[in-house]
């Protein structure tokens, strides 16, 4: 009888629960998400404008071909991002503008940067050396799996 009684006032809390959390819900504030959609559009592509103009630059200064220029420019953003990270700066870029400025290559410098910065008190080896690549490292698994699947699709298609 009293086991009855326990799930009987579990139901009606639970029943409670869910009410409240509908009532909750009509007051919760809408996130502007065209707002957001525009300053993520706008940052992300101030980086991509921002390594063209560093492609732009190291073939004109540098005499580089294009295909020979991506390597420096890919390098000069990973630097830039890390820099920007260490001075505090990329985290509220970040802030700002959302995937924007996550989906770029700078995104992943932040990442890790982020992630060493953030375990150097613990030693370099299993501080920053264990803890770098935790959030990254799924990201370079997928990257390399999704390469490789395309890599055999393709190679598929083309016998």
């Amino acid at each position: 009888m009293n086991e009855k009684l326990k799930a009987q006032k579990q139901k009606e809390q639970k029943e409670e629960q869910q009410k409240y959390q509908q009532k909750a819900k009509q007051f919760e504030p809408k996130p502007p998400v065209l707002l957001n959609c525009l300053k993520a559009f706008l940052v992300g592509g101030f980086i991509c404008l921002l390594g063209q103009l560093l492609q732009k630059f190291y073939m004109q200064v540098f005499d580089f071909n294009e295909k020979t220029a991506s390597n420096p420019t890919v390098a000069t953003l990973i630097f830039i991002a890390v820099l920007l990270t260490g001075l505090g700066v990329y985290d509220r870029i970040g802030q700002f503008a959302g995937a924007g400025s996550a989906v770029p290559v700078t995104g992943f410098a932040n990442s890790i940067a982020s992630a060493a910065i953030e375990h150097r008190a613990e030693g370099y080896v299993l501080g920053v050396g264990g803890n770098m690549f935790k959030l990254a490292g799924s990201v370079i698994v997928f990257g390399v799996v999704s390469a490789f699947v395309i890599g055999l699709i393709r190679t598929i298609f083309n016998y």
